[in-house]
């Protein structure tokens, strides 16, 4: 069953860490084995199957859920929010590539050499256009691979039209990515407030969204917006220096 990082206290790679079963909500904990023999006389009920790990107090209070996992929903029924947040909407992308996107009209005038990024504003860019115009910020991080995916090529290309539109897209290596220890999920927060995760199957196919404004889930997620967003670059600067390495 898929696990998803919640966080880690622990500086390059060290344990300790969280992680939620994605099937169950149920938590996964990474840590030192306890191995005290005087820790392991005092534990009761033991099952032959179980070990026991330690972890810091802190760990828990900033990352541990303080509500019930919530259930899944179907992506539309959070569109109103691209529309009705009041301050700024900001975006973590993980992915190697979406099936919506290879599945698009774009995608195949991308593939037979046109210049998406000049095409007309669809609804999205119309949209972020208008928020923009009236003091709105859409924001987004897209990890990358060195080199790029198809998927992630595609992106860097469309998004120089979404940039026009208004919008501030960057990319970060997976690998920065990964040292800052940033969240494996792709998510929307809107106004620092309300979290949105993504659900997708083994084929990038969204299969819907979680919505949460648990504390944890919310801090968490302006943490990695943070780190993510002091590194990143912004997507007019990577996309030359990916066309003079290539």
């Amino acid at each position: 069953m898929p696990l998803r990082f919640l966080g880690t206290t622990s500086d390059d790679g060290d344990c300790p860490t969280l992680y939620e079963v994605e099937a169950t909500g149920d938590i996964l904990v990474q840590g030192e084995r306890v191995t005290d023999p005087d820790q392991l006389a005092r534990l009761r009920d033991v099952k032959e199957s179980e070990t026991f790990v330690t972890v810091p107090r802190d760990l828990l209070v900033r990352f541990a859920p303080r509500t019930a996992a919530a259930e899944m929903v179907p992506f539309g029924e959070i569109r109103d929010m691209f529309t009705e947040f009041k301050h700024t909407a900001w975006r973590l992308e993980t992915r190697r590539g979406y099936a919506t996107d290879r599945r698009g009209a774009k995608w195949a005038r991308w593939k037979a050499g046109a210049d998406i990024a000049a095409e007309p504003f669809d609804d999205w860019r119309e949209n972020v256009a208008r928020q923009t115009a009236a003091g709105k910020r859409f924001e987004r991080v897209r990890l990358v691979d060195e080199p790029l995916t198809e998927g992630q090529a595609y992106l860097l290309a469309s998004g120089l039209g979404n940039v026009a539109a208004g919008e501030d897209i960057r990319n970060l290596t997976r690998a920065q990515a990964h040292r800052l220890n940033l969240p494996d999920y792709d998510f929307w927060l809107f106004d620092s407030r309300v979290l949105v995760r993504f659900v997708f199957d083994e084929d990038d196919t969204t299969l819907g969204v979680i919505v949460s404004e648990d504390p944890a889930d919310v801090a968490a997620a302006c943490q990695a917006r943070d780190a993510a967003w002091h590194h990143a670059v912004p997507t007019a600067d990577y996309a030359k220096r990916v066309a003079s390495s290539a």
